[in-house]
């Protein structure tokens, strides 16, 4: 089945192209089924970028999913058009009352920060409880899986001292896990921030398991099998193209930073970087929204009774 997403939504001609099955409203009427809920809160800056990658992943599921655009309301996004915000999100008070059968928070580039000298940071713990009475499902990436690892189990962020950046090898330390479903053994993953968690702070969270880790970069998965939710440090929903051009804009802007590891053909920088993780990412996300589907009410108002 493909994803509902608004008829003029800029990413919907994207994942057109690019193969992804994509339904107007008309046709989703005629089908007898309930699509899944999937919320996106999009804290990222290029917020079309995020939402594309995004959709393109829980799009190539065979169910049909229904994504709302949310954004924070104590937050103006500067890279991002007004018109833009206007047509396709919704403030988190406007979508309260509705329950979610899963819900995405994504990652924001204030990571240096603490927690609570986020400017949003009241309105984004409210968020987090209301995702246990209104989600079935969680998935939290980067910044956001930190800031949700930190308000449900304390878990700390630690500073690095050169930013961890590139495609870094990965393991699967539990194949049984149903969202590890089809994974390799050993496989690539996109890295791209300044802090990180650490595996004794984990595990001092009894209801944590880390599912994927990293020798250079550390825990990157970890699932929370009472709350139904994954949180994911790193960007395996990255485009091809995002961490070259993460590089060329910290390089303009005069910063000192090397090539992102191992993403460049022979560390050439003006070689095209190769997608090593493409494969893996449809599966995360794939098996995710499978989860989510086999375990939700039919009835969406269920959630959270």
């Amino acid at each position: 089945m493909p994803i509902k997403i608004p008829d003029t939504l800029p990413a919907r001609e994207t994942l057109i192209q690019e193969g992804v099955a994509v339904l107007s409203d008309s046709d989703a009427i005629r089908q007898d089924i309930r699509p899944l809920q999937i919320g996106l809160l999009n804290l990222m800056p290029n917020k079309i970028r995020t939402e594309t990658q995004i959709a393109r992943l829980i799009g190539a599921s065979p169910l049909q999913i229904e994504m709302t655009l949310v954004m924070v309301g104590g937050h103006t996004p500067k890279n991002t058009s007004q018109e833009h915000l206007i047509s396709f999100y919704q403030n988190w008070d406007e979508v309260k009352h509705r329950k979610f059968d899963g819900f995405i928070i994504t990652g924001a580039p204030i990571e240096t920060l603490p927690f609570e000298d986020v400017t949003y940071w009241n309105e984004l713990t409210e968020i987090f409880e209301w995702t246990r009475t209104h989600v079935h499902s969680g998935f939290f990436i980067c910044w956001g899986a930190m800031a949700a690892a930190y308000h449900f189990h304390g878990v700390p962020k630690h500073q690095l001292g050169e930013k961890a950046f590139g495609v870094f090898r990965h393991r699967n330390l539990d194949p049984t896990s149903p969202y590890l479903s089809g994974f390799s053994d050993d496989f690539q993953i996109p890295v791209s921030r300044w802090t990180e968690v650490r595996t004794a702070d984990i595990e001092r969270a009894p209801d944590l398991s880390i599912l994927m880790d990293s020798d250079f970069t550390g825990p990157c998965l970890l699932s929370d099998r009472k709350a139904r939710s994954l949180y994911c440090f790193n960007h395996i929903e990255y485009d091809s193209t995002s961490l070259k051009e993460e590089y060329e804009r910290d390089v303009a802007s005069g910063k000192a930073i090397r090539p992102p590891h191992g993403y460049f053909p022979g560390d050439d920088v003006t070689l095209p970087p190769q997608n090593r993780w493409r494969s893996h990412a449809h599966l995360l996300f794939g098996n995710w929204i499978n989860q989510v589907y086999q375990t939700v009410p039919y009835d969406v108002d269920e959630i959270g009774t």
